[in-house]
């Protein structure tokens, strides 16, 4: 189910940018991040951080981490500062932009290559996260297998879903778009359809977050930080984002592993 009622058109590789899937390079923008800039936004963020490194906790401190497209920084910086070795991986050069000054102090590594070809091999790192980049990967099953590929212990991505107030992205859209100007269409997901691919690679989903009931664009529209994190707060005290929450944050870990805190 796409979110606007245009499809999503994956541009040609180029000379500039040879691979196909470059999500990537708009959500490394500043452009980009100029939609999470002000109170509001920055509260979004803190919510998306503090659940991720409630997920990453049980693995225990200093863990090798690959953030695919990560080069907005809203996960690799924090994590950098905490002593994971996180190694982000953009589509191109200019991804590094925004978590420059992390990569120049060594704190970060960053490479170019193709996310749905990772050059790593196999069990490369401990785990491996993705956010911002799955709802417009046209591939994410090839995405995900990448994923899943190098992480030895867990992989952690976010997705919007259809299961969710978000069913009414379509009619939020121009709204949407006229507010934050360069927005693009995106995938919206089903839990099972998730959790389906994530299977086909030997993973099973060990937890799920639902991060908010109102749409993320309803909150820009409102721009009041306490009004939202109340309207949140109520929303979760009585059941509606557990049962309709969106975007999700799942965690997957290989068959096996033993560990099941859903």
């Amino acid at each position: 189910m796409q979110a606007s009622e245009s499809t999503t058109i994956t541009p040609p590789p180029s000379a500039e940018t040879p691979f196909r899937e470059t999500a990537d390079i708009e959500t490394s923008s500043d452009g980009y991040a100029r939609r999470f800039a002000g109170p509001t936004g920055r509260w979004m963020l803190a919510v998306q951080e503090e659940r991720t490194r409630a997920l990453l906790r049980p693995y225990g401190p200093g863990r090798s981490i690959l953030d695919v497209g990560g080069g907005h920084g809203q996960l690799a910086i924090p994590f950098c500062r905490e002593g994971h070795r996180v190694t982000v991986l953009g589509s191109a050069p200019e991804c590094s932009t925004r978590i420059r000054e992390a990569v120049e102090h060594g704190t970060c590594r960053f490479c170019v290559g193709n996310v749905i070809s990772l050059p790593f091999p196999d069990r490369s790192f401990d785990l491996a996260i993705s956010f911002r980049l799955l709802t417009h990967c046209g591939r994410w099953p090839a995405l995900v297998a990448e994923l899943c590929r190098v992480a030895r212990r867990a992989v952690i991505v976010d997705y919007p879903t259809s299961q969710s107030v978000n069913r009414l992205a379509p009619r939020l859209f121009a709204a949407k778009k006229k507010l934050e100007g360069d927005t693009r269409t995106w995938k919206l997901f089903t839990h099972a359809e998730v959790r389906e691919v994530f299977a086909d690679q030997g993973f099973r989903e060990s937890q799920r977050y639902k991060q908010f009931f109102l749409p993320m664009v309803a909150h820009r529209m409102l721009k009041c930080r306490p009004l939202s994190a109340g309207l949140e707060a109520l929303a979760r005290a009585a059941g509606l984002t557990r049962l309709a929450g969106s975007p999700v944050i799942g965690c997957y870990e290989p068959v096996g592993s033993g560990r099941d805190t859903r």
